[in-house]
This record gives structure tokens, C-alpha cells and sequence, in this order.
């Protein structure tokens, strides 16, 4: 059996990720990563989600890695509770402070040393997987396609075996509309209710304490619209009727369109 390794955040993106490749028949160990973001409640969703697989009796294996320690020492308005996680559209500049600097690269690094040693345990090639996506290229660099090709490159420079890693980015040229049309597709391949797994997520960077989303961060915006642009209402829990939080969403993305023009 083909085994990928992959990020499992908790968000939608990640979970829609790990229905694509057990639908291609993976093995999936998934690594999960505490940094001390506002937004931890996404780490108890990755949980659900694995639990689900396996109750489906898919091969799932689900690892946990604390890097709060290291990350707290970072400035973002993710991480430090002096900065307020900034409401709008996904494309404006003020998403910016929701950056962590260099997050990605580190994941990345972590995800390539297990997977080299995943090869090293099994004999067996492995995929490592990442679900970035096109809608963050605009404030995110560590998701662009060149940064990727770059970290594929220096991997492979800095380490033995390094051929029997495949660096996969299937959502990479996507956006929030076809990772939900995907999802669609193989959670159906899978036998899976594609709203009882896509309600195992969140998006939001500022829930509130019973881990409902605001439906007002930039994250949310683009997660609401995306299930609007497939026709359906997202499963998961606001903080106020899917009405409300989707009719806000249109105005922003109006707004921002406006101002684009």
C-alpha cells in the first residue's frame, strides 16, 4: 500500500486533503502541530477526523507535535494575545499580521524527516503532502509554488534517500471552490457524508470559546464563499445563521471588489 505523509491541521483544507488520497487507496500518517495559535480547537477537529477514518477502517495514523515553545517566540496575530486577529477580506494587506514567519518551511522540514524516515522503517517510497492552495498566495509567500519548488530542492540537497520522497501539492494551482469539489467526489468514493466530515473542521482564526466561528476573519470569508460557489450551506457551527454570516461574506467580497477595480 502507497503511503503519504501529510500536514493535518484541522482546517478544511488539510481534511479535504486526506479524503483525496484515501480515496486513491493511501496509507495516511498525518502530523498535527500545536504552535500556540489562538485556534488550537483545530487540533481537537484533526483528532475527529482521524477517528472517523479509522472507524471507517481506514489506515490512519495520527501524530501531535508540540512547537509552541519555539513559535511563541514569533510575532503574529495568531500566536500573540497583544494582537488582535484582523477582520476582512482574505486579500487585503492587514491579513498579513495573521502571517507566522516561516511556518511553513518549518512544517515542512518536520514532514520531510519523517517521511525519509518512514522510508528508512518500510523500503517503501512515500508521498509527503501539503494542502496549499492558490487563495493564499496573495499574503502567504510559504505557499506560493516557487517557495515550494525551492524547500523541494534544498530537501533533496541536504539529505541521503531524498528519491524516495515525493513532494505533492495537488491543491497548489486550486482554490477553497475545487478543494470542496474534490472533497465532494471522494468522500463519496469513500462512503463518507462529505457535510458529517467537513463539519470535523475549522477555518477560523478567532472563534469564540465554545469553538464556534466568527464567520468574520479572513479565513472564514473564503471558507463561506467557497461552500456558497459549490451550493451548499457549511455544516459547521457559527457564531450566528448561516444567513447572516453568508450574507456579511457577499458584502465583503463586494467591497473588495470595489476597491480592486
Amino acid at each position: 500500500m502507497k503511503t503519504v505523509v501529510m500536514a493535518l491541521s484541522g482546517g478544511m483544507d488539510s481534511t479535504c486533503l486526506l479524503m483525496h488520497y484515501l480515496a486513491r487507496e493511501y496509507r495516511a500518517v498525518c502530523i498535527s502541530y500545536n504552535y500556540g495559535q489562538k485556534h488550537a480547537i483545530e487540533i481537537e477537529k484533526a483528532k475527529a477526523t482521524v477517528n472517523l477514518c479509522q472507524s471507517k477502517g481506514h489506515d490512519v495514523q495520527h501524530h501531535i507535535v508540540d512547537l509552541s515553545p519555539a513559535m511563541s517566540l514569533f510575532d503574529s496575530a495568531l500566536t500573540s494575545n497583544d494582537q488582535e486577529v484582523p477582520l476582512g477580506h482574505y486579500e487585503e494587506s492587514q491579513m498579513k499580521q495573521t502571517v507566522v514567519p516561516n511556518r511553513n518551511a518549518i512544517f515542512a522540514s518536520i514532514l520531510y524527516g519523517f517521511a525519509l524516515s518512514e522510508t528508512k522503517r518500510t523500503g517503501r517510497d512515500v508521498v509527503l503532502a501539503l494542502g496549499v492552495h492558490s487563495g493564499d498566495h496573495e499574503i502567504y509567500p510559504d505557499c506560493r509554488p516557487e517557495f515550494y519548488q525551492s524547500l523541494q530542492t534544498a530537501f533533496e540537497i541536504g539529505n541521503w534517500e531524498s528519491d524516495m520522497v515525493d513532494f505533492d501539492l495537488p491543491y497548489i494551482h486550486g482554490d477553497k471552490t475545487s478543494i470542496l469539489q474534490d472533497a465532494l467526489k471522494t468522500t463519496q468514493a469513500l462512503g463518507l457524508e462529505f457535510d458529517e466530515v467537513l463539519s470535523n473542521t475549522i477555518t477560523s482564526y478567532n472563534p469564540d470559546e465554545h469553538g464556534r466561528s466568527s464567520g468574520q476573519s479572513g479565513s472564514d470569508v473564503e471558507r463561506i464563499l467557497a461552500f456558497h460557489s459549490i451550493g451548499r450551506k457549511d455544516p459547521i457551527e457559527y457564531q450566528e445563521h448561516w444567513e447572516i454570516v453568508l450574507k456579511r461574506a457577499l458584502e465583503v467580497e463586494a467591497k473588495y471588489q470595489q476597491g480592486s477595480d
